[in-house]
């Protein structure tokens, strides 16, 4: 049974539409738990919005990546560029297109935190369930939540010899195989062995080379021990391993971009053809250079928790990151090779430990901790400037001055060293029954360290990036909760948020300042009397500072700055209801404005003259999105059959702070379908599964190119239709 928690979603909830559910309200519907709270709550006793993906929808045809979550939890806006994923919630997300740049959406596994954006793309296979808290987090998280917290659950090894094989097979080549198996090893001690195979062809062509682009190839493996002899002593310990190698990512070519008519220099210097010169489709590309995407890393989990006592426990969470890739694309988007080779390294290792103890009494409930983080991170940006003397003095082309500038670089390199602490504390107050108090408070402090340097040929830089700066911040939060009966849940809640500030590898920009946000929300939260439907809503306002923000300014260099304020307010609505014995629906809407209120850029468009942006829409803010679910469970020659259809719409949203047509995505809907047969005995299943299956074609990213290359507009898209049949065997 797919549950989304309780949370927010649209605009209003009549009181007509309440009574209906209710009529129609038969079997109750099951209750879920959320732990990215740093305690097991109930989704329906949390006062905050949330959402839970279960495990059961985390399967092909469901959620298999990060962006597929785009229908599940309301407001979430994602989109992949460079490799890394870009996540957005209720407006504010991931900006930054420069190495060391890090989102706005806290990402954990298992409560450990994944700090590249790049890694947060991997290990989504064999989970338990997803946990999405939306909204600053600034109390319990700090650092990096300042829109949020994605926490990937995975499942635990079970007592008893058991596990599955699920092995799918779809349009564009899929082949995917997922499985895992429980061993007990003593009475106190078991092992779970869980592993991912994945591939598939492009969903388009290189057509210079007629190699695939954006396919996949991909492996993932985990070992987890469990120890729990029953007395006060538990602990998991994890190691995962994961490595890609395709042609995934690629840049896709959509146009010239506004005041910038010409297209591609290449076309007139070279002759070299665009895309759709030469007769492609949005999903392909027509490049001299192939789009190549290899990483791999591996991280490990150690989670202790000790009862201290009956009401008192102490929790320790140990992890290690590592994650090496490279990527390459092609910045001139064309078939000629004019310095347009875009190679991008990343390397990091990271560290981190937290302790968190809870004590839970009659009226009183308090939650402390203390974190600590360290990562080395090494980043490479490398552009050859192959043929730059045609555009820069293209008389000189052939002379040994004309070989010296094509022969040239752009180059940023070097390392950052990032360390991190905090300590936090909250309590819960019990005033009357029905009346709660929660305080909380969070002190934060980040040190960033970076050598390096930016190396450009064609101008003569070679420049050294040695900066370091330190950060600290307090960041406090109050909560009142009122249940007036036992039904319903009304909260209201104050709290900061702090994102730590930043220093980019090889770049000359100075150390970025902290985004801070002061964050206001209020909500409901309730089930009618039988458990037949669940509902939420919740508005909020946020009053952001700092805004950490990336773009090409005008000497082709990437440059990262504070965009000064922004102000984002908006309402959500949720509903989950049992409409019968066989049909359930889940439903959410949104509404969400997202503004800038202090802003000014320079303008690609014309020249880089510096304009005032006050009043633009945020990128990545669509200003509605709903979704709707319908489920209708019934047995059948006595097995089980599934079906669901789901439908979501998203508004239209820009991609940057110009609101402009050259960087935009309109309004769009994506429909979703699943059948799935369980036979008798429940040991096996069959599905079949489509996703957008209109075949819409939609813009999940779009940036501006340097005027090196024109200004154009480059980016990538999500997933045409997509289809195919799975089947599982549970043991």
């Amino acid at each position: 049974m797919k549950i989304t928690g309780y949370f927010p979603r649209f605009l209003a909830l009549s009181s007509a539409a309440v009574m209906t559910a209710q009529a129609l309200a038969q079997p109750a519907l099951e209750e879920v738990v959320v732990t990215a709270s740093k305690k097991d709550v109930s989704v329906t006793d949390l006062a905050a919005a949330a959402n839970v993906i279960g495990g059961e929808d985390i399967v092909p045809g469901g959620v298999q990546s990060v962006r597929d979550m785009i229908v599940d939890v309301p407001n979430l806006s994602i989109g992949d560029q460079f490799g890394f994923a870009r996540v957005f919630m209720r407006g504010i997300g991931m900006t930054s297109i420069d190495i060391g740049g890090e989102g706005a959406v806290a990402f954990l596994q298992d409560g450990a935190i994944i700090p590249r954006p790049a890694a947060q793309l991997m290990g989504m296979f064999d989970l338990a369930q997803l946990e999405v808290l939306r909204g600053p987090q600034g109390t319990l998280y700090g650092r990096g939540a300042t829109a949020g917290v994605i926490n990937m659950v995975t499942a635990k090894p079970g007592n008893d010899v058991g596990g599955y094989v699920r092995a799918t097979a779809g349009n564009y080549g899929l082949l995917d195989i997922e499985g895992a198996v429980d061993l007990p090893l003593s009475d106190a001690l078991s092992v779970r062995l869980a592993g991912k195979f994945e591939n598939r062809d492009g969903y388009g062509t290189n057509l210079f080379s007629g190699e695939e682009v954006d396919d996949r190839d991909a492996q993932a493996y985990r070992a987890t021990f469990a120890y729990d002899a029953g007395g006060s002593f538990r602990a998991t310990a994890a190691y995962q391993h994961y490595e890609e190698d395709d042609k995934n990512f690629a840049f896709h070519y959509f146009g010239p971009s506004e005041g910038n008519p010409l297209g591609p220099l290449a076309v007139p210097i070279f002759g070299g053809q665009t895309v759709f010169q030469a007769g492609g489709s949005i999903y392909d590309i027509n490049s001299d250079q192939e789009a190549i995407n290899t990483r791999e890393g591996e991280s490990g989990i150690i989670t202790m928790e000790f009862d201290v006592a009956e009401n008192q426990t102490l929790k320790s969470i140990t992890s290690f990151q590592e994650m090496d890739r490279f990527l390459r694309d092609d910045l001139d988007s064309t078939d000629a090779n004019l310095f347009g080779q875009n190679n991008y390294t990343e390397e990091s290792e990271s560290w981190s430990q937290e302790l968190t103890y809870n004590f839970s009494g009659d009226r009183l409930d308090v939650l402390a901790g203390a974190m600590y983080f360290e990562e080395e991170l090494y980043g490479q940006v490398l552009v050859p400037l192959t043929n730059i003397c045609a555009l820069l003095a293209p008389e000189l082309c052939g002379t040994p001055v004309g070989d010296f500038l094509s022969t040239g670089r752009y180059e940023q390199n070097g390392d950052v060293d990032i360390e991190a602490y905090g300590i936090y504390a909250e309590a819960s107050y019990q005033l009357t029954e029905a009346l709660k108090i929660i305080a909380g408070v969070r002190y934060n402090y980040e040190e960033r360290s970076g050598t390096g340097a930016f190396v450009f040929d064609a101008a003569g830089l070679d420049v050294p990036t040695n900066q370091s700066e330190d950060w600290s911040d307090v960041t406090p939060r109050l909560t009142v909760e009122f249940e007036p009966n036992d039904n319903m849940l009304l909260y209201a809640t104050y709290n900061q948020a702090f994102k730590s500030g930043v220093i980019n590898t090889g770049s000359t920009s100075p150390a970025l300042e902290p985004e801070t946000v002061d964050a206001f929300e209020v909500g409901v939260k309730g089930s009618t009397a039988d458990g037949g439907m669940r509902y939420a809503i919740s508005g909020f306002y946020y009053d952001y500072a700092d805004l950490q923000i990336s773009f090409v300014d005008e000497t082709s260099t990437v440059s990262t700055i504070n965009a000064a304020e922004a102000e984002n307010y908006g309402i959500e609505v949720e509903i989950d209801a049992a409409l019968s014995d066989s049909f359930t629906m889940d439903f959410y809407a949104t509404y969400l404005s997202a503004e800038y209120k202090e802003f000014f850029n320079g303008d690609y468009s014309d020249g880089f003259a510096v304009k005032d942006l006050s009043g633009n829409t945020l990128p990545n803010a669509p200003e509605y999105t709903f979704k709707v679910g319908l489920n209708y469970m019934a047995s059948m020659m006595g097995g089980d059959v599934m079906l669901r259809g789901e439908y979501y719409y998203q508004d239209d949203v820009y991609f940057t702070e110009w609101n402009r047509a050259d960087a935009y995505q309109e309004g769009y809907g994506l429909l979703n379908a699943r059948a799935v047969y369980t036979l008798p005995g429940e040991s096996w299943s069959f599905a079949i599964w489509g996703r957008n299956l209109a075949d819409e074609e939609v813009i999940s990213n779009n940036i501006i190119t340097a005027p090196l290359y024109n200004s154009l507009r480059v980016g990538s898209m999500l997933p045409p239709r997509t289809y195919g049949a799975t089947v599982s065997f549970e043991f």
